[in-house]
């Protein structure tokens, strides 16, 4: 590749349903698997267990079968073990920020800001998982637009994750104020992302601004993704630089 000229990469979101799927089974090396196949270079998930008591974590099987760095984010306990979002890395993880988007009694949220280094260049990748009451994503979409918005960030950015809106919602109308959005239906004939086996909603979403081009966009619908979570991933081929 001719230096200084934009690599392309392939980025994907997926709540990963803490390794649950639709037949009830948990499964992390089910998920790994799906993740082989979408072969990305950088991946969001949400819903994600980590170090607890009770047997490894499913990041780091995950981490360890994919052969990708990788970095957790817990927003809260779940029986123990830490569970939030995580990003997976082919390139080098330059820092790893976490913002509090908890609000009153609903269950903790939390914003994951992961520096990536890209050739040159520095990716910020901003993993949401945000809630399901509509006063509390208020809350939370005013203040994901903030820290998305601080002009002290240079560079490319990306916010992906898991919005719970599958309308044109405050979330949406705040960030599209600040960033580029994908719209799905730009790209394929069937956008919708959740519940995996029969998709009627689209509440994975990505955003994204600075040098950043589009190239390609995809929903994986293979027989193992369609039962190895409630969600699809949500994948994105795109050039920075």
């Amino acid at each position: 590749m001719t230096p200084g000229a934009p690599r392309t990469l392939r980025i994907a979101t997926y709540n990963i349903h803490r390794c649950r799927g639709l037949d009830g089974r948990t499964r992390p090396h089910r998920i790994a698997e799906v993740l082989r196949a979408v072969n990305g270079d950088i991946v969001a998930i949400q819903e994600v267990l980590g170090a607890g008591p009770r047997g490894t974590s499913h990041i780091e099987e995950i981490g360890a079968a994919l052969g990708m760095g990788w970095v957790l984010a817990p927003a809260r306990h779940l029986r123990g073990h830490q569970f939030g979002n995580a990003v997976l890395s082919r390139f080098p993880i330059r820092q790893h920020l976490e913002h509090d988007l908890s609000w009153k009694t609903c269950e903790p949220r939390c914003l994951q800001r992961v520096d990536v280094g890209v050739d040159s260049h520095v990716l910020h990748i901003y993993n949401v998982h945000l809630g399901t009451a509509i006063l509390e994503r208020r809350h939370q979409a005013q203040r994901l637009a903030t820290i998305v918005g601080d002009r002290h960030v240079a560079g490319p950015k990306l916010v992906l994750g898991d919005f719970n809106e599958w309308m044109r919602g405050l979330v949406t109308r705040l960030l599209s104020a600040k960033l580029k959005s994908i719209d799905l239906r730009d790209y394929m004939r069937r956008w919708r992302t959740y519940p995996g086996l029969f998709p009627i909603l689209h509440l994975d979403h990505i955003y994204y601004a600075g040098r950043v081009e589009i190239v390609h966009i995809e929903v994986p619908r293979t027989r193992l993704a369609l039962v190895a979570s409630d969600h699809l991933p949500l994948v994105a081929d795109v050039r920075v630089g």
